[in-house]
């Protein structure tokens, strides 16, 4: 792996030639920083400074091209450091203008920055030669953004995430709500999601409104809707507890209008992740291997279309482990002369997508029979057995390379091949 990694690096390199403009760019809200360099690092030109719009890229453009012009430089590399969300748009301006972009990593320009002043001093104008300088040392990546069914899996799951977000703190006022004017509301209705339990804090949420219209006004209510699942037992529970209740007295048509008020934004941000989903089921039908993938015992739609939307096409990776490294769950080392330091992934890498394949782990070592023998193996095996986190987070990257087989291959899950006839005889063997 090692060996591949310098590979990787030595192309980058000599993608770098003679011919090549490099341009190291620091990206704003508003105005940019762009500065040029040739494959030796001599600056070529005078900075461009250009403002976040349609004039100020076509000003960035002219300024690149006419640069390769009187340099004879035939290929522009424009690369930036993606710490935001500003250099979308650009990114998306150059690639229509047959300019490649390409990104570095922000760690790298954060300890690179004094190599070129030898000062810790950052600016916008600093920090774009120090990433064109990266670019032409071959440390740079080609960003994978995505395109079609992936772009609009991307916004719509990240979307996604944030009405979730939302709806649990509202969920938690709701909560809140209760503990303040009725907190034995609890041991009637466990789970307030439930519709009776909806239609009750709609109509008379307080317990002075329960116990003035008493049980049977309750269960009539309750019968406009619901045929099933509550009778007047529940809702002779439910008045007992209204009238032993110690919930607040004082301010309760304030608290009615903030009860009204949590609710429509329950309903709101329900309505929003219901409709999402359904969007996000019309765009996994379209995209193969999704069907494959979904056969994994344990592996729902929100993890495949989580997985999807971060990772993009698969058929852009050249194997899974690829996609380890973009999770940032690839093992790092500190070691120097005899002391061997600790093994730990480096997470450098997409947050979010190592959170979703972490979060999948959890319940697929339980209930996945091939998962949880390995997870059994890998935390019991005689010789370097692992913590149980650190197994979880091997089968993670376990997980990976199944979801990229399944999805590149269209082929159905089979235990036999997770596994593996070296595997198989190990987990024979322990089992003896």
């Amino acid at each position: 792996m090692k060996y591949k990694l310098k590979q990787k690096q030595n192309q980058r390199i000599t993608r770098i030639t003679e011919k090549t403009l490099v341009v190291g760019a620091d990206i704003a809200k508003k105005i940019h920083v762009a500065r040029a360099v040739d494959f030796r690092g001599i600056e070529l030109g005078k900075e461009c400074v250009f403002h976040n719009d349609q004039e100020g890229l076509t000003k960035l453009a002219a300024w690149m091209k006419e640069l390769g012009r009187i340099h004879e430089k035939t290929d522009i590399v424009f690369g930036i450091e993606p710490t935001g969300h500003y250099w979308f748009p650009l990114a998306a301006f150059l690639k229509e203008q047959d300019i490649r972009v390409v990104v570095v990593n922000p760690h790298h320009v954060n300890k690179s920055k004094e190599l070129e002043d030898n000062s810790q001093t950052k600016s916008d104008y600093k920090d774009a030669k120090v990433i064109a300088d990266l670019i032409r040392s071959g440390k740079y990546s080609e960003p994978n953004l995505p395109t079609k069914e992936y772009a609009e899996l991307r916004i719509l799951m990240n979307f996604r995430e944030k009405v979730m977000v939302s709806l649990n703190q509202v969920k938690a006022r709701i909560t809140n709500w209760f503990d303040r004017y009725f907190p034995e509301y609890p041991q009637v209705f466990k789970d307030w999601e439930g519709k009776a339990s909806l239609m009750t804090m709609r109509q008379f949420p307080t317990p002075e409104e329960i116990v003035s219209i008493g049980a049977r006004g309750v269960l009539t209510h309750w019968k406009t809707e619901i045929k099933r699942g509550v009778g007047i037992k529940r809702a002779e529970q439910l008045y007992a507890a209204a009238t032993v209740s110690i919930g607040l007295t004082e301010g309760l048509t304030a608290a009615r209008i903030e009860l009204a008020a949590l609710l429509q934004q329950y309903d709101l941000y329900c309505k929003q992740e219901e409709s999402i989903m359904t969007e996000v089921l019309q765009i996994l039908e379209k995209i193969p291997g999704t069907k494959q993938m979904l056969s994994i015992p344990g592996i729902g739609i929100l993890t495949v279309a989580g997985f999807l939307a971060e990772v993009g096409d698969l058929n852009n990776y050249d194997h899974g482990q690829q996609i380890i490294r973009l999770a940032g769950l690839n093992l790092t080392e500190n070691s120097s002369g005899k002391r061997k330091g600790k093994t730990g992934i480096s997470k450098r890498g997409r947050s979010r997508l190592r959170g979703i394949l972490f979060r999948c782990m959890l319940p697929m070592v339980a209930k996945n029979k091939e998962f949880k023998a390995l997870h059994e193996y890998y935390t019991t095996r005689s010789q370097n057995p692992l913590k149980k986190k650190q197994s979880i987070i091997a089968l993670c990257g376990k997980l990976v390379r199944v979801l990229y087989t399944l999805g590149t291959k269209q082929k159905e899950y089979n235990a036999n091949e997770v596994l593996g006839p070296i595997r198989q005889a190990q987990l024979q063997q322990s089992a003896a």
